[in-house]
């Protein structure tokens, strides 16, 4: 149900984002071999912003053996793509859209790239080596790839279609990822990733529920981190009308923002903690959390 004339500004240049899909923000840090057994191998927080009203499936299992687990899309034409996911097998895709004031209508549904490499036996810097080769399909995206190993440790690799013609495997630290390449330091990301570390850096002492918990809270700021001449330049007259809305880590339009929080703990031993909070009902006042858990088969 679409807002009636006279409500807040931002309805309007909401509707145009329809073009641009999800914007969302990524907040990750990996350690594959931590020092201490207390500490998680993998802490990350993510956020989609998407219509209220386009159709999704809220994060289960799927796939041969329901080996796979996410939330996935079910917009006609797009049945099956999804922005975030990890599988028992250690396979880990996320993905953002890179902001851009056209977009090409005739371009591929981005969400495929996720839900490939979840079922792929490809490895993950092999994978986006082949989608850099096919990235001129799609419209702008960023992709995170990796491979969760017990026994051989993590790689996590990023490529960007509209930065180096290369994927790269990332050094092990903390980083950030909106709607501009990998560590773009927009100024919701550098405030968003400032409240991550703090966080973070108690994840050790605090229990497993209480991180979670924090975690979610980093991901429902809505203040606006104003002025930010990066985005405008990036978005140009596309950003304008709803910047004051979009420059938040969590984004609150009618009918548009932010409608999924997901956190993903890995531990030393391999054990995933995948959580979950969903917008229900297109209200932004309804909310479900769910929690999945497993180990890691690799």
């Amino acid at each position: 149900m679409w807002p009636a004339a006279g409500q807040p500004d931002c309805v309007a240049p909401c509707e145009q984002s329809c073009s641009q899909g999800p914007m969302c923000i990524i907040f990750f840090k990996f350690d594959p071999r931590p020092v201490s057994k207390n500490a998680y191998r993998l802490i990350l927080a993510a956020n989609r912003d998407e219509f209220y009203h386009r159709p999704s499936k809220l994060a289960d299992f799927w796939g041969n053996n329901n080996e796979v687990l996410s939330g996935l899309d079910m917009e006609e034409g797009k049945e099956g793509g999804t922005w975030l996911g990890i599988s028992t097998r250690g396979k880990l895709a996320a993905l953002t859209n890179y902001l851009q004031p056209r977009q090409d209508r005739d371009a591929r549904g981005r969400g495929e790239l996720v839900t490939h490499f979840l079922t792929t036996d490809m490895d993950s810097l092999s994978y986006l080596k082949k989608v850099s080769a096919e990235g001129h399909l799609y419209n702008g995206f960023n992709l995170i790839a990796a491979d969760l190993s017990t026994e051989k440790g993590d790689v996590v690799c990023y490529y960007g279609n509209r930065g180096e013609p290369e994927p790269v495997v990332l050094a092990p630290g903390t980083y950030g990822l909106s709607n501009a390449l990998l560590e773009t330091p927009w100024r919701k990301l550098c405030f968003g990733k400032q409240l991550f570390l703090e966080a973070v850096e108690r994840s050790q002492e605090l229990p497993k529920d209480a991180l979670i918990a924090q975690l979610l809270h980093v991901l429902n700021n809505d203040e606006a981190q104003l002025p930010d001449p990066a985005i405008e330049d990036q978005g140009r007259e596309y950003v304008q009308p709803f910047l004051s809305k979009y420059a938040a880590v969590c984004v609150r339009c009618p009918g548009y923002g932010t409608r999924t929080n997901t956190v993903i703990l890995v531990d030393a031993d391999g054990h995933v903690t995948f959580t979950e909070r969903s917008m229900l009902d297109k209200d932004p006042s309804c909310w479900e959390t769910s929690t999945h858990e497993f180990k890691l088969q690799s």
